[in-house]
């Protein structure tokens, strides 16, 4: 009996030892590395704006009944204004988002300590008028001091004014499509804004060229 318990025990024991190393150890899959976070650029903060800074609002002078010039070649003329005087100075400049009577640009500006009023209009120029019956139009500005509403610049420039440098040339037959004007008249309003910041002595000097 001795012999065969032995026997027995010797069996079971192989069988085990069979069993344990036929087994795989099944490695765990390695996670997925977890990604480093970008960090979100932070925002460059705008200078805050004193009360005592000059600054500039540009605005559409009131059409009234005067109908014949789309929306697009007002706002032309007055986008082209305010980007210029964006372009020459550290001003704050800003577009008021409706149209102003000559009446509210004085108010406006004899409410406020700092803020130059431009309105910018379009006026017909009678004397350009085609066998069509179409104008050219003048892009009509005034500039009303703040506190005072004191008109301290105004004038006129021309939609008909083509640019070559300093010299300026008629506008080349058969150029009437709406795009067209449209960037004339933005021409126009950069003309009047040059002409306003040299009125006003407005314009930031020019940067001095430092040696190496």
């Amino acid at each position: 009996m001795f012999g065969v318990s032995v026997a027995l025990l010797v069996a079971f024991c192989f069988l085990t030892a069979n069993a344990q190393s036929g087994r795989r150890q099944v490695k765990p899959t390695p996670s997925a590395p977890v990604p480093t976070p970008t960090p979100e650029p932070t925002p460059t903060p705008k200078p805050k704006r004193a009360d005592s800074d000059i600054n500039i609002l540009v605005a559409t002078g009131d059409r009234g009944t005067f109908m014949n010039a789309p929306l697009t070649f007002y706002d032309a003329a007055r986008d082209g204004c305010a980007d210029r005087l964006r372009d020459k100075t550290s001003l704050a400049v800003d577009v008021s988002g409706r149209e102003m009577t000559r009446g509210e640009a004085i108010k406006k500006a004899k409410a406020g300590k700092t803020t130059y009023v431009v309105l910018i209009s379009l006026v017909e120029d009678r004397m350009s008028a085609t066998s069509d019956g179409r104008y050219e139009f003048e892009v009509d500005y005034v500039v009303f001091a703040p506190g005072t509403s004191k008109v301290v610049a105004s004038g006129r420039t021309y939609e008909r004014s083509v640019r070559k440098g300093p010299i300026s040339v008629g506008r080349p037959p058969g150029s009437s499509l709406p795009s067209w004007r449209e960037s004339l008249l933005r021409r126009a309003g950069e003309d009047a804004a040059d002409r306003i910041l040299k009125s006003l002595h407005l314009s930031d000097p020019p940067p001095t060229k430092t040696s190496d």
